[in-house]
């Protein structure tokens, strides 16, 4: 008689406690959650001479932005610039369009990003590949992105169509060159694309 009254009791307090933690979850569930955290706004950039280093410190100020430069782990040198030297290595880089120069690690958290300008100088018509490595180092899945360069004379539509191409799954805006921009002039790029 004595262990059939201590299995009722403690199979009530089992039902008990069960029930009460499933009232427990109920309430959880219908609470709001507050983990969405703010998206924010990231200039990535890369420059090899300091040109595009310059215009990417600009905007991140106008678009109340974060700063990020996307360095090489081998550093370009002069040599390594010399476009008319076909064994130079940007060229030799440029040729290949497999070719994904490695970049230093970083403890960049892109989930924080929902907004990534991503900036470069224009290297023959088109970004240079170690955009790529960059692009591919990070999920950019329904990020929006918006690219924008420097050029000595070459326009960047053909790098905004190579990256759109190569990345299908980011939302592109339109790209801009920012030559010498002006604090007005990125100030109505930013506002073109929070438009």
């Amino acid at each position: 008689m004595k262990k059939t009254t201590i299995i009722s009791v403690l199979a009530l307090a089992l039902c008990v406690c069960a029930c009460a933690n499933g009232e427990k979850q109920s309430e959880n569930q219908n609470e709001p959650q507050n983990e969405t955290k703010e998206m924010k706004t990231l200039v990535a950039y890369f420059s090899a001479s300091g040109v595009t280093k310059q215009v990417a410190t600009q905007l991140a100020e106008v678009a109340n932005a974060d700063l990020y430069e996307i360095q090489p782990e081998q550093l370009y040198t002069e040599d390594d610039l010399n476009w008319r030297d076909s064994l130079s290595r940007s060229s030799i880089e440029m040729k290949d369009k497999s070719s994904r120069p490695a970049i230093k690690k970083s403890n960049l958290n892109i989930d924080d990003y929902n907004v990534v300008f991503v900036g470069f100088p224009i290297w023959w018509y088109t970004c240079p590949t170690i955009i790529n490595t960059f692009m591919e180092a990070y999920n950019f899945d329904e990020k929006t992105a918006i690219p924008f360069a420097t050029s000595g004379g070459s326009t960047i539509d053909q790098a905004c169509e190579d990256l759109k191409a190569a990345y299908p799954k980011t939302i592109w805006k339109n790209g801009k060159l920012l030559n010498n921009a002006t604090k007005q002039e990125l100030e109505n790029f930013v506002n073109e694309i929070r438009k």
